[in-house]
């Protein structure tokens, strides 16, 4: 008989502690990620997975998280992130955490680190409180082996780029993204991005792009990421579906088609979005793009030329002017180095305070000014919220703040780098009945994962891991504006990662157990 107890505790080690959790959630609603309805249940975890899901009323925990009247589901993933550079400055992520975000992806819009392998060694290292996983940057690739060229690039360069791509895709890169809007990518012809695209398909990775245009020529530019998937033989994924300028306002109906047509045909693609009528990036994108060719030096040389800097005012007051403003209002400062006094303010205004003509010419003058004082980071206002709200309704509109780790009380950066996942439960799902709270969630967790390759995240079920987020979907609210954006979301009651408790009552307890996400064609 004690032989039969010994071999017993040796087969079924298990049997003997299933009953004892690490963590131990009960008497929540279970929205698990499906998009399936909520239900009541618990969810025990252990040794930093779930270990079992439904009625644990046997289960015991030294830890127990009563979800009495909350949401229990998956932790989010944000699939749009930008946190190069932030790490270190702020390794609790306490932006995400208190939005309920348990893993994002970097490396979007075409920027990201050149060596995965080594990034990733130092994120392990470092030990944020979030999850990460990177997909690497054709802007990057291209600087790499040519600088700020504005020219194709030769055969030999072009195995070097592919080489790189092969290199960070082996490391873990969930695959190939693109800025084509930004120095140097917005030089690159299609044929460029294909051919690192096939290198990103052999290893099962995906294109994500910040298109070439979101504004007059979006559907060009739509066509243009669809043709790099078809042709690479890879899933896309458009960053930040939108419509800039206030002369596209409506046309979501005709690029959302697009996006339909698309997937009836059998090309996977999806899209993924921020609840926000304003965007984010660079003072820079205001001019044309030949004028930032070719590094520093060259770039002054052309701002100090009498000709090339007329050429480049008369090109942002046609912009200007197809916007149908008469002033550059639309943009605001989020973080001028040069002269911190300006965060918060827009060009417009800008250019008055120093005591100028209140014309649009003065205005692009200022800009330019500002250019060659090391330029700015950037909110701009300028797109509908009939058109926001149409796009979030799609059922393969993921989510992403396309933001990165804040550092609280820094510049006057864009809100939805706080609030994004508040946002949308609450006004849009609680308030505005856009959809459901299970399809928010399901977006929100499952299909990101699945569109990633993110094994066994984004779900619910016994052996994924324990990302989990417990929240009041009657309290839940985003409380960051333009004005004041360092405000942290309320209504997430507790955020589980990797089995750790990280944010507790509502309180971040500074814990570190984010671990880096690898591409499992990787291993």
């Amino acid at each position: 008989m004690r032989k039969l107890i010994w071999l017993f505790i040796v087969l079924f080690p298990v049997a003997l502690t299933a009953q004892t959790a690490d963590i131990l959630i009960k008497n929540g609603k279970i929205i698990n990620g499906t998009g399936n309805n909520w239900f009541y249940g618990d969810v025990a975890v252990v040794n930093n997975k779930i270990a079992a899901v439904g009625d644990l009323s046997a289960w015991k925990s030294a830890k127990i998280i009563d979800a009495a009247g909350m949401i229990v589901a998956p932790g989010f993933i944000d699939v749009h992130t930008h946190i190069e550079g932030d790490e270190v400055r702020n390794p609790t992520a306490d932006n995400f955490i208190y939005d309920g975000v348990t893993t994002v992806i970097t490396g979007n819009c075409g920027l990201s680190k050149v060596d995965i392998g080594n990034y990733f060694k130092w994120l392990d290292s470092l030990h944020l409180s979030i999850n990460i996983a990177s997909l690497v940057g054709h802007n990057d690739i291209r600087k790499a082996v040519m600088g700020t060229a504005r020219r194709a690039p030769t055969e030999a360069e072009m195995l070097q780029m592919e080489a790189i791509t092969r290199k960070a895709m082996q490391d873990g890169a969930v695959g190939l993204s693109t800025g084509l809007i930004y120095i140097p990518g917005t030089y690159a012809a299609t044929d460029e991005v294909v051919a690192l695209a096939k290198v990103a398909a052999a290893y099962h990775g995906v294109y994500a792009t910040h298109m070439r245009d979101e504004g007059d020529s979006v559907v060009p530019a739509m066509q243009e990421a669809l043709h790099i998937g078809t042709a690479a033989g890879l899933p896309v994924e458009i960053s930040h579906f939108k419509l800039s300028g206030q002369q596209n306002w409506g046309r979501s109906k005709e690029t959302l088609a697009l996006i339909i047509d698309a997937r009836k045909k059998g090309i996977d693609v999806t899209i993924d979005q921020y609840p926000y009528t304003a965007s984010s990036t660079n003072l820079g994108t205001l001019l044309p793009d030949w004028v930032l060719a070719d590094g520093k030096d060259s770039i002054n040389a052309r701002f100090n030329n009498p000709v090339i800097r007329e050429q480049v005012i008369a090109y942002m007051l046609q912009r200007l002017s197809k916007r149908k403003l008469k002033h550059f209002s639309y943009p605001v400062v989020a973080n001028y180095a040069f002269d911190t006094a300006f965060n918060g303010i827009s060009i417009e205004t800008i250019n008055l305070l120093k005591g100028r003509k209140h014309t649009a010419k003065a205005e692009a003058e200022t800009v330019l000014e500002m250019m060659q004082h090391g330029g700015a980071g950037m909110v701009f206002h300028g797109m509908s919220e009939t058109d926001v709200q149409y796009i979030m309704q799609y059922p393969f509109c993921m989510f992403g703040c396309d933001a990165g780790i804040r550092v609280f009380g820094e510049g006057v950066p864009h809100p939805r780098g706080y609030g994004s996942n508040a946002k949308i439960l609450g006004k849009y799902v609680r308030e505005e009945h856009l959809f459901s709270l299970e399809q928010a969630i399901r977006r929100m967790t499952s299909l990101p994962a699945q569109k990633f390759h993110l094994q066994n995240r984004g779900l619910l079920l016994p052996g994924y891991a324990a990302d989990i987020v417990v929240f009041n979907p009657d309290t839940v609210t985003d409380k960051a504006t333009y004005e004041k954006p360092h405000q942290y979301s309320e209504g997430f009651k507790y955020v589980v990662v990797n089995g750790t408790i990280t944010l507790k009552n509502g309180q971040h307890t500074g814990a570190r157990n984010g671990i880096t996400l690898k591409n499992s064609a990787s291993f």
